[in-house]
Order: structure tokens, then C-alpha cells, then sequence
């Protein structure tokens, strides 16, 4: 092995879960070298929501080290699988998406992906190139080549298939198309989460099928979110969002448990994991405070999306709110008129909490302010002024009353 491919070996490998195989990587990176060709490095994602968060850059880190290396990355929008809707992890059928709704979130993607993907190595590809293309015909020779039997091996399919609840052909079939855009690109290599793992792998027996060498396949580990357990997602709200103010995004970073903060460094920052491994020590022997290595991270990562001077000025209005224990200057603002405010449906609606029993539950745990004043009632009465209202231990509204 030359001494390039062992260095670019190492930085690939940091992080990941799963490498389908080393040995097959090893011989495309020295042909790469040695053919000064870059690899094509294949990424999917359906655009079934509008918004990238800390959990997908996880992903988009990888593949900029892969940039980094002189590698080309194709990054796949899905447009046409986007209006199936991927059945991984799902107990259900996922509701179909319009092809304006799917172009819409794509065109979003495209916008905050180059925050860290270099454009001039970077091809975004739509899937509809190809499949708009495609005969029934072509369809049904794609099928062919993979069985009924071997898709329901998937976890998610088994659930469903033992629990009664019902499976949709294309469902099915969303696999093998995803499979085939590997063919379509002639992928030398495929990213994905660890819960990708069966569609990639899928994705090699259909290139071989077609005649191409399999692709090597990459999974990343799930990032989890705020609340330290389930997976940084939308719909469970423990997400950060990258296009997040300054200020939410610090905050909320500094909310996250001491114990994970240790993979947030390794996932989503370029600091070595002897760096890392040397913090750990040192919080583990008390001579560094888990805060200060949080504060650090939060830091490097609002920079990363925002500016080192943003991030400066969230920390300082962070200290001077959580430490202080002052007003903020300013927060996203919400204008309401001067009376009654039943509060546990004002914060469903606005979207600052999952549920009204969520509002409620904060409510009887003293988890609510209103400029510094405990809200111990679920009504409250707002005459007009500017107020500020304190959701839980971060998350700051500012109430316009008219």
C-alpha cells in the first residue's frame, strides 16, 4: 500500500460504522492515484423536507473529506424516488410527496449543501434524468434481477410483514431504484447512514448485474440529537437546524448532554482524535469543565455555518443570559394582541413545543418565564408591551403585544 492511500485511508475511515470492503477501496484508491482519475463518490438524498440539519452534514462532512482527497462527489437528489418516499425505519407507508413539493425542498438543499461541499468538485444530480427515461419495459427487467424474498430480509419489512400492517408494492421496489442510480452513475463508492446499510449493499448486486464492479459502500453513524437518545430529527424537535440563527444554534448546542458531546466532536469537526481523546482525559480528571469544551464546540460549529464573529457575539449573549441570568437583546418575534393567551395552544401552534400536554407539563414544572417571572397558569393575561418568554432552559420568544 502507498503511503498516500494509507493517509487518505485514515481520514476516510474516521467516524464510520460500516466499510463494504476495505480490501475493493484500497484497490480503487491506488488505481485512482496511479490513473490520476478521481473516484465518483455517490450520495442520495430525497428531499422530503425542506431543511438540512447537524445530522445530515455527518454525511456531508465525509464526503468533503473525500473532495479533499481529489475526489469527484455526485450529490443524488432523488426527485422521482423523493415521491415514493424511502421505507427505511418507517412502521409505515410514508405519504406521497408532489413533484412540486419535492422540487421545492431540492432547490433549498442545493442552497445550504455548499456550506460545506466544494461546488467545483461537486456534481448534483436528479434521478429523474434517468428514470423519466425508463420504459415499463426497463422497469421490469430492473426487477428481475433481485427477489421478493431477499427484500423482505430488510428489518423494517419484517416488523411490518409480523405486525400485520401493510406493505406497498413500490415500497418494494424503492430499493432497486435506488440500487440502479448507482448504476446509472457508475458509482465507485456510496455514503450513507448506517440504516442505509441493506439499500447499498443492494446497490452492488444490481451494478454487477448491469456488468459494472461493485461500488464500496460507507455507512456513518446515526448523530443523535439534542435530547442525547433518539436520532436528530425534525419531527422528535432534537434537531439544529444549519440554517438556524446564531444564537438558537450555540444555545441549543450547549444544551446537549456531557456524554455526547464526545461524538459531536468527532462527526461534525475536524479536530484530531488525539485532540479529543486528550479533552476526554482531562474533563474525566476534573482539570478541564465539561462547559468549557461544550462552549468550544458550540463555537466551532456556529462558525462553520455563520462566521468565528457571530459566534463570538452568541456566546457573549449566551453568558450574559444563562450566567447573568439578563434578558436577550433580541429572539425570533411573535406579534399578538393585548388579552387572554391560553398558553399550551399558543406553543403548539407556534410550533415551540410537540403537544399541549408538553406545554402543560413545562408549565407544572416551573419551566416557563415570562420576563424572568415564573408562569405557573396555563392562561395568561398580556396588556400591550414587549415581553420576553422563556420555553425550558434555552429556547427564548420574543411576544410583541398590540
Amino acid at each position: 500500500m502507498t503511503k498516500e492511500v494509507k493517509e487518505a485511508l485514515k481520514v476516510i475511515k474516521r467516524g464510520i460504522v460500516d466499510l463494504v470492503s476495505e480490501e475493493e477501496l484500497i484497490k480503487k484508491l491506488e488505481r485512482s492515484y496511479k490513473e490520476k482519475r478521481p473516484l465518483k463518490i455517490k450520495a442520495g438524498f430525497d428531499p422530503t423536507a425542506p431543511d438540512l440539519h447537524l445530522g445530515h452534514t455527518v454525511l456531508l462532512r465525509k464526503l468533503r473529506q473525500f473532495q479533499d482527497l481529489g475526489h469527484e462527489v455526485y450529490f443524488l437528489i432523488g426527485d422521482f424516488t423523493g415521491m415514493i418516499g424511502d421505507p427505511t425505519g418507517r412502521s409505515e407507508t410514508r405519504p406521497a410527496l408532489t413533484k412540486e413539493q419535492v422540487l421545492e425542498n431540492a432547490k433549498t438543499y442545493k442552497e445550504q449543501v455548499f456550506k460545506i461541499l466544494d461546488p467545483s468538485k461537486t456534481k448534483v444530480i436528479f434521478n429523474s434524468e434517468w428514470f423519466s427515461r425508463m420504459s415499463i419495459e426497463d422497469v421490469i427487467k430492473l426487477c428481475a434481477k433481485y427477489t421478493v424474498a431477499r427484500i423482505l430480509e430488510r428489518e423494517d419489512f419484517k416488523k411490518r410483514l409480523e405486525s400485520g400492517l401493510p406493505i406497498s408494492i413500490h415500497e418494494l421496489i424503492y430499493p432497486l431504484f435506488q440500487a440502479y442510480d448507482s448504476v446509472a452513475l457508475e458509482a465507485d463508492v456510496e455514503l450513507g447512514g448506517t440504516d442505509q446499510l441493506f439499500n447499498l449493499l443492494i446497490g452492488r448486486d444490481i451494478q454487477k448485474e448491469y456488468g459494472q464492479e461493485p461500488q464500496v459502500i460507507i455507512t456513518l453513524p446515526l448523530l443523535e440529537g439534542l435530547d442525547g437518545v433518539q436520532k436528530m430529527s425534525k419531527s422528535f424537535g432534537n434537531y439544529v437546524g444549519i440554517m438556524e440563527p446564531p444564537f438558537e444554534m450555540y444555545g441549543k448546542i450547549m444544551s446537549i448532554p456531557d456524554h455526547i458531546m464526545w461524538k459531536y466532536y468527532l462527526l461534525l469537526t475536524s479536530f484530531s482524535e488525539e485532540e479529543i481523546n486528550e479533552m476526554k482525559e482531562k474533563v474525566e480528571k476534573q482539570e478541564l469543565h465539561p462547559k468549557e469544551v461544550k462552549k468550544k464546540l458550540a463555537r466551532y460549529i456556529v462558525s462553520q455555518f455563520h462566521s468565528q464573529e457571530l459566534a463570538l457575539k452568541a456566546e457573549e449573549e449566551f453568558e450574559r443570559i444563562f450566567s447573568k441570568k439578563e434578558l436577550p437583546t433580541e429572539a425570533p418575534t411573535i406579534k399578538i394582541k393585548a388579552g387572554k393567551l391560553w398558553l399550551p395552544g399558543f406553543l403548539r401552534e407556534q410550533g415551540l413545543v410537540k403537544s399541549g400536554s408538553e406545554a402543560r407539563r413545562l408549565i407544572s414544572q416551573k419551566a416557563i418565564d415570562l420576563n424572568k417571572n415564573t408562569v405557573t397558569e396555563e392562561e395568561i393575561e398580556l396588556s400591550p408591551g414587549e415581553y420576553f418568554l422563556k420555553i425550558g432552559k434555552k429556547r427564548f420568544v420574543k411576544l410583541v403585544v398590540t
